[in-house]
């Protein structure tokens, strides 16, 4: 018995609809970087991009537990000397709360080009609207 390889070219790829609301992050994230990276699939190959599409709406009403909301910092660095930025989710929920979501996402996904591109296939919406009606996206409870 041999070790099924996918190829590129077999990849079918499906939409999913994720709800983010009343939901803990983390949790929901985890849920989604599976989908994005394709570890649900039987056809799973590592070196092979095989993921499905993610559409996430609700991502204002995403929760954290404990004290996070006040405490929880984004940090990111220029490079140069003083350079770093912090910012707190509190913060960041305000003024871009799909931004939470793409880099909690971001950090569940290898850091190489297929997690780049897996990235690429996230759409979040900090509502109930998304305009991704035409591609019929079926509802994932996982």
């Amino acid at each position: 018995m041999s070790t099924f390889m996918q190829k590129p070219a077999e990849v079918e790829r499906k939409w999913y609809l994720i709800d983010a609301a009343g939901k803990p992050l983390g949790r929901t994230a985890t849920q989604i970087a599976v989908l994005l990276r394709g570890k649900h699939k039987t056809t799973f190959t590592p070196h092979v991009d095989n993921g499905d599409y993610v559409v996430v709406i609700n991502c204002s009403k995403a929760v954290l537990t404990g004290k996070k909301l006040e405490q929880k910092m984004y940090r990111r660095h220029s490079g140069w000397p003083g350079g770093l930025k912090e910012t707190g989710y509190a913060t960041i929920m305000e003024k871009n709360p799909e931004k939470a979501m793409m880099l909690a996402v971001k950090g569940m996904l290898p850091n190489n080009k297929i997690g780049r591109k897996s990235l690429t296939r996230l759409r979040a919406f900090a509502g109930e609207k998304h305009d991704n009606e035409a591609q019929k996206p079926e509802k994932y409870e996982g």
